[in-house]
């Protein structure tokens, strides 16, 4: 039961964060949608081997979290939990890929071993920017902003309505949960054929509780669109904070930064 209750937990503590108020924070969600995209699409874009060109986006990333003032520790929990599905993806990159790429001393360090490194790097990476950009805008703001800018309303409502019914999913297993918890003595139908049942019951009551809800939301006048507290408006900063941002990341993307930085650190140690 912790864990169900960690779950509903975790997806309120989204909605608390995005109602926080920064600089990240008040720009309009096209605007982060769009600084999003291009942060994934560049990051992805590397070649398989990418270490050193990954590390100017963590800092850009870094930088985000920071202004946006979201606690380190939440974003850290997550990527630990994602992160083992990397090394499961890349988990036979040193096997099948043994040239030696790279030496320290008299180490050989083989490419499969670099590839799973930025594989996984690449993995925090991505989650991690749409965990800030859901954690400063909320998905409401975020599904909104992805019809604004191109995506079917109906692809763009399917979304909001998937993310707001883990709340009824989570919150109908946690009473179910509870329940069997309370009337099971000495552990008893604690077993797999117990959470069987407790399953399927659970699918009975999540449907009728969902067809409950839409027939509420259409007495309220649902019309099929997505209602947002606050218009998306763009403003000159907007703008600005969008120019400047993309300029950034297309500029890590095509020059070598690290290499630039210890041209750099060279000539001022010369």
């Amino acid at each position: 039961m912790a864990s169900i209750e960690s779950a509903f937990f975790d997806l309120h503590h989204f909605d608390r964060l995005a109602a926080r108020d920064s600089v990240v924070h008040r720009l309009d969600p096209r605007v982060k949608v769009l600084i999003t995209l291009v942060f994934l699409i560049c990051v992805v874009s590397f070649d398989k081997y990418a270490i050193a060109d990954l590390l100017p986006f963590a800092l850009f990333l870094t930088l985000v979290i920071g202004l946006a003032g979201i606690p380190s520790g939440f974003v850290l929990n997550r990527l630990l939990l994602v992160a083992p599905l990397a090394l499961l993806i890349g988990l036979f990159n040193p096997v099948y890929d043994q040239q030696p790429l790279m030496r320290l001393g008299t180490l050989a360090i083989s490419g499969g071993w670099i590839s799973l490194l930025s594989l996984v790097l690449r993995l925090c990476l991505t989650v991690g920017v749409v965990l800030a950009l859901i954690a400063t805008t909320g998905f409401n703001a975020v599904c909104m902003a992805l019809a604004r800018l191109g995506m079917p309303t109906v692809l763009a409502m399917q979304l909001l309505l998937l993310y707001r019914y883990l709340f009824v999913l989570v919150e109908e297993g946690l009473r179910l949960n509870r329940a069997k918890t309370l009337r099971s003595f000495q552990g008893r139908g604690l077993g797999i054929r117990g959470y069987g049942f407790l399953l399927g019951n659970l699918l009975l009551r999540a449907l009728d509780r969902s067809q409950r809800i839409h027939l509420a939301m259409r007495c309220r006048g649902f019309d099929g669109t997505i209602p947002i507290r606050n218009p998306l408006r763009l403003t000159s900063r907007d703008l600005l904070v969008l120019v400047v941002a993309l300029g950034a990341l297309f500029a890590l993307r095509i020059f070598d930064g690290p290499m630039l930085l210890g041209r750099l650190i060279t000539g001022l140690m010369a």
